[in-house]
């Protein structure tokens, strides 16, 4: 068995100000997306050049702010909304879900694509290998916070965690995602969009392999307490949500393939316009 490192959720305080891992986290994953982003742009396949990078990452983060709030609340406390509809806006009793950080994503990069004049999807494509790196840290901030832990297990890598009622010895699934959601996702996508890709398909890669990386480790996490298996006596909420993702991307990567062109075949009737 292995121990739980002895690691305190706060980072740090300020007077009255405490500032917790998660929410350093969460910088974390937008300071990286910003780096990667800049790195990227004003490329001849990128849709977008370097001065957009900041609005982008402004953008991104009220979509999934916004899109995660609601879509925790919509998914997993419908229930609790409907008896206490101002707890929608209380964001700082917590919960965030990530299929509603990815709705609100593709909703503000809709609005800001159309913003620029460029082509959504080619947007999409660029966006999609900043996200996983986001989802590491999340789930690192996860672990730290002693949240979202694993089911019980009896192999050798399980842990017991201090704020555990039940002291149970469990699978340390916060850390199963951030290798599979957020490393091994990042390879993936970082090393298939180093090519010109037909448009569309860097998206959809990622929805198939986000869901798949999710559906596989929900089966080491614990369910939601108070939701415990939706379907079948086995599957959980967060492996429900994933099913669409999957399905949704192979056809659309499937599609994009066959009728898709490569992004360097492309037009552009000025520095940021692209047609498909």
């Amino acid at each position: 068995m292995l121990k739980y490192p002895e690691l305190d959720p706060v980072a740090f305080s300020l007077g009255p100000l405490t500032v917790h891992w998660y929410g350093l986290m969460y910088l974390a994953g937008f300071v990286a997306a910003w780096t990667l982003a800049t790195h990227r742009a004003g490329k001849d396949w990128t849709p977008l050049k370097k001065n957009h990078v900041e609005d982008l990452i402004v953008w991104a983060a009220i979509g999934v702010i916004v899109g995660g709030r609601f879509g925790y609340v919509f998914f997993y406390q419908f229930e609790r909304f409907l008896e206490d509809p101002a707890w929608l806006f209380r964001v700082w009793e917590g919960g965030m879900s990530f299929h509603g950080g990815l709705i609100g994503v593709i909703v503000a990069m809709a609005l800001y694509a159309r913003k620029l004049k460029i082509h959504f999807l080619a947007l999409m494509d660029f966006v999609a290998p900043m996200v996983p790196p986001g989802l590491g840290f999340g789930r690192l901030g996860n672990f730290i916070g002693q949240e979202l832990w694993g089911r019980e297990t009896t192999s050798e890598w399980g842990m017991i965690f201090p704020k555990d009622p039940e002291e149970k010895i469990r699978h340390a699934s916060q850390l199963y995602q951030a290798a599979l959601e957020g490393l091994l996702l990042f390879i993936i996508l970082f090393l298939y969009s180093r090519k010109p890709r037909p448009t569309g398909t860097v998206g959809s890669l990622f929805l198939i392999c986000y869901g798949s990386f999710r559906f596989i480790v929900e089966f080491y996490r614990e369910p939601d307490s108070h939701i415990g298996f939706d379907m079948l006596g086995w599957m959980t909420r967060g492996q429900l949500l994933s099913i669409p993702m999957i399905v949704i991307g192979v056809a659309l990567f499937v599609y994009f393939n066959l009728k898709g062109i490569p992004k360097s075949q492309e037009k552009s009737s000025d520095s940021v316009n692209i047609k498909s």
